[in-house]
């Protein structure tokens, strides 16, 4: 039986979000795909120094306790756009 978004939204609510809270963080599914659950971290957890740890050990330790059939947990890293504009420009001696 697959493991759906759904299921682990439940997971991610009861026992990963709440931690994240408490560090200003978050986090969203990206996608699932193939049993390979897609992950971001928002708030003051995006671009931690920490957040592959995060990650590893407790977000995929959650998912693939309560889902053995998730194969992997990845987490996805953007960069702001806004950021990396503002990074050309001051590369570019605009600012």
């Amino acid at each position: 039986m697959e493991t759906t978004v759904k299921q682990i939204e439940a997971i991610l609510d009861e026992k990963v979000r709440p931690i994240l809270k408490e560090h200003g963080g978050d986090v969203t599914i990206q996608s699932l795909e193939h049993q390979i659950l897609k992950v971001r971290l928002t708030g003051k957890c995006s671009g931690c120094p920490a957040a592959h740890s995060t990650n590893e050990e407790l977000i995929t330790y959650e998912i693939q306790t309560a889902f053995p059939t998730v194969k992997d947990v990845v987490l996805v890293e953007e960069i702001n756009p806004e950021l990396l504009d503002m990074a050309h420009k001051i590369l570019g001696h605009q600012l």
